[in-house]
This record gives C-alpha cells, structure tokens and sequence, in this order.
C-alpha cells in the first residue's frame, strides 16, 4: 500500500504540528534534528537540507517564540529536534523558552532501553532538557492546555502520547507513530517496529472507539503522500474516506 524503492525502503516525511492559542505556541515532535553524524544520517537518506528552524521561519516564527513542545515519545526521529549544539559546542534545548512535555511511562521506558530499541533513544536528544530544568512529566491523560487532550498508548511504544486539537467543531489528531500512514488504518497493518503488535491493535481498537463519538481528522507526521484524512466506517471497520492538505483543514473548518 505505500510505496518503496529497489531496496525495499520508504520515503517518509517528519511532519511537526505548531498549534497557536492565546499566547503559547505549541510544537508538536521536532523531528530528526542535524546535531547527528554524517554516518548516522547517511543510514536514512534525509530529502534536502530544511530542518525544522528553517521551517518555522519561513512562518515567521523563530526558535524562541515556542512556549511548550509535546514529544509523543523519545525515538530519535520525533525528538531529534528538541536539544541542538550552542557556539560553545554544548547541547542545549533547542527551544530556550518551551517546556517539554513528555510522559512519564515513556521518560522511564527510554531511560532504561531495552535491546530492540536501544539505538533509538539517543539520551542526547533528551537529557539535556532535564538537565536544564525544561522537562515536565505527564501521568494521567486528560487536558494538557486548552482545547488540547492528550491520550497515551503503549503498542508502538510504552507511554506514546497522541495529541487530540479541538479547532472549531473538528478534532484534529495528531496520529505521530499510532498511524504514521494511511496505510496504517486497518486494524491488523502494523508497523514491524512496534514493541507490542496485539497491543497496538488494541489502541487501535480504543482509537476508533472514539472517532465513532466525534468528528474526527487524522494529522499524519510520516505519510509522505497525505497531510490529514477523515475516516469512514465499513463491515469491515474504518477505512480512509477523504485525505486533503492541512491548509485545505484550516480553510474549511
């Protein structure tokens, strides 16, 4: 269902969410991030030179306007982007003045790895940011701001955020790796890095459990084809209705 090259690899994309309230900007994932190695990156064949700075300035907005940053969890390619190297050569949080916010289960899990995902928690890219007193650990679903609920789920990973946006009279959800895809919406398709596959399912199951009390809009940070879909449910369960850009959301909401 999505695409790969002669060597069995994908094109994904780490696609970040600013979320603008009041006062506070809300970044959600950072990415990769460009403090890594050559060697490192020249594993995952990164598409260009953007990085997530150069992308919220050609916004307007620079590193020291974030207020909070949500990292769904601590694998390198969605917090990456969270610390970055100072003048002195120092690793430093990216975003002076956010908060990260970070759940708890997740900060334990990634502190003591186990061996299949070892090499994805860096403790550079996380760290730094209790070092420098920016961590703020979540124990409980519920309301993390305003019109922004987060959920935690433990199949791709132990203590996974997922980011529910009230915009209007949608809800926007920020799928990060639940459903990194479109390909990833039925219930058995799911990803082979996943630490717990029958428990993902059962997220899933919790998931679209809810889509059916609300209406819904999935925000994907890996789909490389889709920005946001809405979903329809069938005998067979939900499948992808409609998918449009996040611009197209913004507009017709």
């Amino acid at each position: 269902l999505y695409p790969a090259d002669e060597n069995n690899l994908c094109n994904w994309s780490m696609r970040c969410l600013l979320i603008e309230t009041g006062d506070q900007k809300i970044l959600i994932d950072t990415g990769m991030g460009d403090k890594q190695s050559k060697k490192f990156f020249s594993y995952y064949y990164p598409n260009g030179d953007e990085t997530l700075t150069s992308s919220l300035e050609k916004e307007g907005f620079s590193t020291d306007d974030i207020t909070d940053v949500i990292i769904t969890h601590l694998h390198f390619d969605h917090v990456g982007g969270a610390v970055t190297y100072n003048d002195q050569k120092e690793l430093v949080p990216t975003f002076p003045n956010a908060i990260y916010h970070v759940s708890k289960l997740h900060w334990e899990w990634a502190n003591n790895p186990n061996r299949r995902e070892r090499a994805s928690f860096l403790q550079e890219n996380f760290i730094p940011l209790q070092e420098h007193n920016k961590l703020n650990l979540i124990e409980e679903e519920g309301e993390l701001f305003p019109d922004v609920h987060i959920k935690i789920y433990n199949g791709h990973t132990q203590g996974q955020i997922i980011p529910y946006i009230q915009y209007k009279n949608k809800t926007l959800v920020y799928g990060a790796d639940l459903f990194p895809s479109t390909a990833h919406i039925p219930l058995p398709y799911i990803m082979s890095y996943d630490t717990k596959p029958l428990i993902t399912l059962e997220d899933k199951k919790r998931f679209f459990q809810d889509v059916e009390d609300f209406d819904t809009v999935l925000f994907f940070e890996h789909d490389l084809y889709n920005e946001c879909c809405i979903l329809t449910k069938t005998e067979k369960g939900f499948k992808v209705d409609k998918t449009f850009s996040l611009e197209e959301f913004v507009q017709k909401t």
